[in-house]
């Protein structure tokens, strides 16, 4: 990827689809049960301790890997297997036809691993139309918000941020991508924007009658 071309960095979950239905609620159980198993806790510790690390550091994961030495792998895949994922991932109608239209590149970064990610683009029927894909495991376990990850990102598909356009749903990783340089949009139902936000949309959907103002 030449670091000249136009690039637009996808996050994947609550941004090419919607995960707060079915997809959030098990990921948070299975790291719930993740917890009780591994760190002999019942249930109420297990979720509290979960909600501490991912507010302390941003992922769970992070907090486990640094205060209980679990290793990351091992966790990314037992709390990411689902029993139906096809049913579980709520999609837009005209996704596929909206990316197709955006210029430039698109890549996926997400704090998702790989196996996960791979899954639902799949489902989406929009696999093809990304260059890379990005997931936490590339980061070196640095998952957003963290800087370290977006280096990692940029060194990797030799992309210029000041090229770069990402497209996030959490407002804590596009002000990461904002101080580096990237444009940026939220997805959200919001209407108030904070100022490292470019430009907000309710819908991916709406981005390419955009394009002109983010480049």
């Amino acid at each position: 990827m030449k670091s000249a071309e136009r690039v637009w960095v996808f996050d994947l979950d609550n941004t090419l689809h919607n995960a707060f239905p079915h997809i959030f609620p098990h990921i948070n159980r299975a790291m719930t049960e993740y917890l009780m198993a591994h760190l002999k806790l019942d249930e109420a510790g297990a979720n509290q301790l979960r909600e501490h690390y991912w507010h302390r550091y941003g992922a769970t994961l992070l907090g486990l890997m640094r205060h209980h030495g679990t290793d990351p792998d091992h966790f990314l895949w037992e709390t990411h297997q689902f029993p139906d994922l096809p049913r579980m991932v709520v999609k837009e109608r005209g996704l596929r036809a909206m990316l197709r239209r955006l210029p430039g590149r698109k890549v996926v970064f997400s704090n998702a691993p790989i196996h996960y990610t791979r899954a639902v683009l799949a489902i989406l029927h929009i696999a093809d139309l990304f260059d890379g894909v990005f997931s936490v495991e590339h980061t070196g376990y640095w998952p957003k918000p963290y800087a370290q990850g977006f280096h990692r990102l940029f060194r990797k598909l030799k992309l210029n941020p000041r090229r770069a356009v990402m497209v996030e749903d959490s407002v804590g990783n596009l002000r990461t991508a904002k101080r580096l340089g990237m444009k940026t949009v939220w997805v959200t139902p919001a209407v108030k924007r904070p100022a490292f936000v470019d430009v907000n949309v309710r819908s991916v959907l709406q981005l390419p009658r955009l394009t002109n103002k983010l480049f």
